[in-house]
């Protein structure tokens, strides 16, 4: 079974980044509110997790975290956390960086 959520070196880069600003951090995958379905990096003292949501995940030695209804929809993909030119989502700390993180996906198959 491959892994749930992985992400390229661009987004590893960006990860140790981040941490290096930041200290510990994880990622919350938005539901698409306010920011889209943007994947949004926190400082772990500034988002509380829910009993509801889900660690699909750990990328970079961050956890990755997805709320429980939305995993309902993705749970046949997986998440490909990449980064890439540009500000990022508005309440996310890559905001302010010249890069930022998108989520692509593929559908799992039976071949998995």
């Amino acid at each position: 079974m491959p892994e749930r959520v992985i992400a390229t070196d661009a987004a590893l880069s960006l990860i140790d980044h981040l941490k290096n600003i930041h200290g510990s951090i994880f990622f919350y995958q938005s539901a698409g509110c306010c920011d889209g379905s943007a994947p949004m990096c926190y400082r772990e003292e500034d988002f509380r997790i829910g009993n509801a949501d889900l660690l699909l995940g750990i990328i970079g030695g961050v956890p990755f975290y997805m709320h429980q209804s939305q995993y309902d929809y993705w749970k046949h993909t997986q998440l490909i956390i990449d980064a890439i030119p540009g500000k990022g989502a508005e309440f996310s700390l890559d905001s302010i960086e010249e890069r930022h993180f998108i989520t692509r996906s593929h559908v799992l198959s039976n071949d998995y």
